[in-house]
This record gives structure tokens, C-alpha cells and sequence, in this order.
């Protein structure tokens, strides 16, 4: 599956706008030393400065108020989320690396992993779905019902009229892909600013955050 030139270029609009809108402040919450019962692993978008990032953020938040009675912390996938897209398979081995090493030191930690734009590659590729953003380090199998829910917005994967659900036959079923309406990014639309509404459209957060809360309450 290869990503054609004109849509890099719109990847790469995209990421240059998303700067200007969004500046480069954004912190991370780190992983903290004692073992939680959720952890939110997430990836950030493209040009973002390290941390979580404008939708990670946000979406921490709401799933900790949706799993009042847990211990929910954060890890923000350490990539250079570079604005040429080729930093997803380096992401993606951060992201299955990680939790390899969380779930290995804390056997009750259950995880939510996701991510933005270029993190949703990161997210695709952990998870073994093939993109041509490149190659990664993959979620060991053994791992996959510790991972309790996946969350991506904006995921580039959906030009090639797929999504996490129809290309996942592990994650599937435990999958929210979801794509702004004009988003260039996910849905060959034409409004770059729809590719920048996920942590303000006061839906796609909430949503996400509900869907990663109920299905933890699974178990």
C-alpha cells in the first residue's frame, strides 16, 4: 500500500497548519513508577512537540473521568512525529516496546492505546496493520487482550478505504477510527481545519472516551 505523492503533500499541509494553530507547547504526562490499572498509550500528530499532544491530552483526561475508581495515567509514544511522515514504524516500535515492558512489570495494568494523524500510523503499524509510512516494531499477540480498546482520529489508513475495524481482525472489534467530516487526512476531503476539530468539536473526544471506558468495564 503505497501513499501517493499529492497526498503527502496534503499530509504535510495539514501537519504545517496544525503547528500554526496549535503552537509547540505541549507537555506530557509521563508513566508513573507504580503500576495503574490503565494506562493510555498514545501517539501524537505530525510537527506536535513531544508529550501527548492536542487530542491526547484532552482524551487522558476524559477517560480518567469516565473510570473514576482506577488508576488511569498516560505515556506519550516518544517520536519524532516529523513533518515528512516518515517517523511512524520508529513510533510504533516505541508504542509495542513500551507495553511490552509495562505489561511484563505490571500484570493488572490493562491498556488504551491510540493516536493522532501521523500517531494513528504509529497505532495502525503496532498494531500490524501494513501502511506505507513504514515499518515498525509490532504489539506482541500475547498482549492483545490487555489492550482494551483502541482509539484513533484522523488515521491516513482510511484513504486506502480501510480502518482499524475492517483491517484488524485482532483489534477490530475493539476499535473507534473516526474521521472528521472534509478531513483531507482520513476522508479525501478538502478543509484541512477539519483535520484540527478532534479535540474541540466537543464529540470526538467524549465519544472516544466513553467507548476505551466501557469496554475496560468489560474487562
Amino acid at each position: 500500500m503505497k501513499i501517493s505523492l499529492a497526498v503527502r503533500r496534503i499530509l504535510t499541509a495539514v501537519a504545517v497548519t496544525a503547528t500554526s494553530f496549535t503552537g509547540l507547547a505541549v507537555v506530557a504526562s509521563p508513566a508513573t513508577a507504580a503500576c495503574s490499572d490503565v494506562q493510555v498509550v498514545f501517539a501524537r500528530g505530525s510537527t506536535e512537540a513531544p508529550g501527548l499532544g492536542i487530542v491526547g491530552r484532552p482524551l487522558v483526561s476524559a477517560i480518567q473521568q469516565q473510570l473514576r475508581g482506577l488508576t488511569v495515567d498516560s505515556y506519550a509514544v516518544d517520536y519524532a512525529a516529523d513533518i515528512a511522515q516518515t517517523s511512524a514504524g520508529p513510533g510504533a516500535t516505541d508504542m509495542s516496546n513500551h507495553i511490552e515492558e509495562v505489561a511484563a512489570a505490571c500484570p493488572n495494568t490493562s491498556f488504551v492505546i491510540g493516536g493522532y494523524s501521523q500517531g494513528a500510523s504509529v497505532t495502525d503499524i503496532a498494531i500490524g496493520i501494513p501502511t506505507s509510512l513504514g515499518r515498525g516494531g509490532t504489539i506482541p499477540t500475547n498482549l492483545a487482550p490487555r489492550v482494551k480498546a483502541v482509539t484513533v482520529f484522523g488515521n491516513p489508513l482510511r484513504l486506502f478505504r480501510q480502518t482499524i475495524n475492517s483491517a484488524s481482525q485482532l483489534y477490530g472489534q475493539k476499535a473507534l477510527d473516526q474521521c472528521a467530516t472534509g478531513d483531507p487526512v482520513c476522508g479525501n476531503g478538502s478543509n484541512s481545519f477539519a483535520h484540527l476539530t478532534y479535540a474541540f468539536d466537543g464529540q470526538s473526544v467524549p465519544r472516544a472516551a466513553q467507548f476505551a471506558a466501557n469496554l475496560v468495564k468489560q474487562g
